[in-house]
């Protein structure tokens, strides 16, 4: 409950801001201990410290899972805010305005993290949608970034059409909102049959649903040109804590209720994790900008977060909280370092690592991280997620775990062309001014992605203690 009272209050704190100054480094630097007070806050909410006692009538249920990825979310915005906050000022004439935004966002993910309804549901994929829709469309004068917005606002609210029309026949299957009022552990098929079509139906029109909104397969059409469209530095908090937000509520209602589709799920499945892997890495190959290719990169990594889905059990928690963490901490980094460039094509880093060598080699890490290369955060973030697949359906699912390492080796060959860019090709890449304080954030983005490379528990062992 933290979470979400303190997002919304310094969301307002952020919008009266402006009011006092105009100065947009002393904004940032509000918007940076507004963020630390919003991560001691659901710190202390997570360790049973002090909560705001607030009766939500059993519609919020706040469990170590959904506190422990409000951390992992409001530190990744921390460390995006600390990288890329002098970036987030530079849109548009109120900058006070986009933090508000952001906060208004964490609101809605610290929602969906905590659900119990699909009420509530709804209200946190809108509450963190719509700031999004604003800050894709901030920069006004570039009319990519009005298309940008008006596209991601006409598919946010197609999708959202449809979710409702889920909940709508859930609801008339069961007579309430409950997550679980459907579903039976003991019999979980014949108990969503009796209710007629309307459960199995209203299911697979959600499930479409939430693979619009993390951009899974053949769902993901807007992702590209939104991704591309919007300022680079929107683009990198919706690329991570957007997406691994909408990935928990995603799993928080699936995990559940899946079985209530009966045979059919694992097919269902099955198709989307191949369609989306497909997709977004063959895409990737053949891009030109950095940006794009990293747009059809997401999608790919949507695939594998999508195991998830296939094991409900502790490796799957534990898994998509660590890809959560390595994803996003390496996508920031590597968009940081992006709106740096003067040129997001790959030749545009021909020659980096010889003009700024320390920030070739943070890029480097997490482009490794990214690619699930061993000794970083990105290799145990797939190990845990493949290696839930198979605990839970066994030889099963062995074929779909091959097809996703393959496209893992695909997905080396795009992240090694910057890496080739950046080492092995002459040129003289161009940047804006790259301060000390920059490079050492960067710095520590990518200790932290080897050190949890390296040893997992580093960031788990908070999970249970």
């Amino acid at each position: 409950m933290n979470a979400i009272i303190l997002s919304a209050l310094l969301g307002v704190v952020m919008m009266f801001s402006s009011i006092l100054t105009e100065n947009r480094t002393i904004i940032r630097n509000i918007a940076i201990a507004g963020l630390l007070i919003l991560l001691i806050g659901n710190l202390l909410n997570t360790y049973t410290v002090y909560s705001f006692n607030i009766d939500s009538h059993n519609m919020l249920r706040f469990d170590k899972f959904g506190l422990f990825f409000n951390s992992i979310a409001i530190a990744s915005t921390l460390l995006y805010a600390i990288l890329s906050g002098s970036d987030v000022v530079k849109v548009g004439n109120y900058p006070a305005e986009s933090f508000a935004l952001i906060f208004f966002a964490l609101c809605g993910v610290a929602i969906l993290s905590s659900y119990n309804t699909l009420l509530m549901l709804f209200l946190g994929i809108e509450i963190m949608s719509i700031p999004l829709y604003i800050l894709t469309g901030s920069d006004k004068k570039n009319l990519k970034s009005n298309e940008a917005s008006l596209k991601y606002f006409l598919m946010g609210c197609f999708s959202t059409g449809i979710l409702l029309m889920g909940i709508t026949l859930l609801y008339g299957a069961s007579g309430n909102f409950n997550i679980e009022s459907v579903h039976s552990t003991s019999n979980a098929v014949t108990t969503s049959y009796n209710y007629g079509i309307l459960a199995p139906l209203g299911l697979i029109l959600i499930f479409i649903s939430m693979c619009f909104k993390v951009s899974a397969a053949p769902f993901h059409f807007w992702t590209p040109d939104v991704y591309d469209g919007a300022p680079s530095v929107f683009t990198s908090f919706m690329a991570t804590i957007v997406k691994a937000a909408g990935f928990i509520a995603f799993i928080k209602l699936f995990s559940i209720r899946m079985a209530d589709l009966g045979p059919s799920s694992s097919i269902i499945l099955s198709t989307i994790i191949i369609a989306t892997l497909l997709v977004g890495n063959i895409t990737a190959v053949f891009q030109q900008s950095v940006k794009r290719m990293l747009a059809y990169s997401s999608i790919a990594q949507a695939g594998f977060m999508l195991f998830a889905l296939y094991g409900n059990n502790d490796l799957s928690s534990e898994g998509i909280l660590l890809y959560s963490a390595a994803y996003s901490i390496a996508t920031i980094g590597i968009f940081a370092i992006l709106i740096k460039m003067k040129d997001y094509t790959f030749d545009g880093y021909n020659g980096l690592a010889k003009k700024q060598p320390l920030v070739a080699a943070a890029n480097t890490v997490f482009l490794l991280s990214l690619a699930g290369i061993p000794l970083t955060a990105g290799f145990f973030a797939k190990y845990y997620m493949l290696a839930s697949a198979l605990k839970s359906n066994g030889h099963a699912v062995l074929w779909l775990v091959i097809v996703a390492v393959l496209f893992a080796a695909v997905s080396v060959y795009y992240y090694f062309r910057v890496i080739q860019a950046m080492y092995f090709k002459e040129g003289e890449a161009e940047t804006t001014e790259i301060s000390s304080k920059f490079k050492a954030g960067l710095v520590v983005m990518a200790i932290l992605i080897i050190l949890i490379g390296i040893n997992p528990s580093f960031l788990l062992n908070w999970f249970y203690f």
